[in-house]
């Protein structure tokens, strides 16, 4: 792999931690996390601890009206029900967190969060040339 793909996944996964980070200080006592999950900041990577697990993975966009791009995955570790309102707000939520986060991983980078399906997708310009 490109050393320049190494850095932008990078960047992608430097952004997950820090939504997850702003997820758990938002909402990381609402519900109990998976009994298998150790708490906050007790895994290499926040991705693995907590009530939040978040990553992107890439996809071609086969089927999409924006193409491929990077899915931003939120998922709550948790053996409880997620209220429809609570699930509603932390998606929302999230979808400005890393619209603010954006600009600080991907400065000079025109990229965009959008909502495609029932997905969010980062898309824009992922050349590595910009790296």
């Amino acid at each position: 792999m490109d050393y320049r793909q190494d850095i932008l996944e990078a960047s992608m996964r430097a952004l997950c931690d820090e939504l997850d980070g702003m997820l758990e200080d938002k909402y990381g006592d609402v519900l109990p996390r998976h009994p298998n999950r150790p708490a906050r900041g007790k895994a290499a990577s926040p991705a693995y601890d907590g009530l939040f697990s978040t990553r992107t993975a890439f996809t071609l966009g086969y089927g999409s009206n924006y193409g491929r791009g990077y899915v931003v995955e939120i998922e709550l570790r948790s053996l409880s029900k997620v209220p429809d309102e609570l699930n509603e707000k932390i998606l929302s939520d999230s979808f400005e967190l890393v619209n603010e986060l954006l600009p600080k991983y991907f400065p000079g980078r025109d990229l965009s969060l959008v909502k495609d399906g029932n997905v969010f997708k980062i898309v824009g310009d992922f050349s590595l040339g910009t790296v």
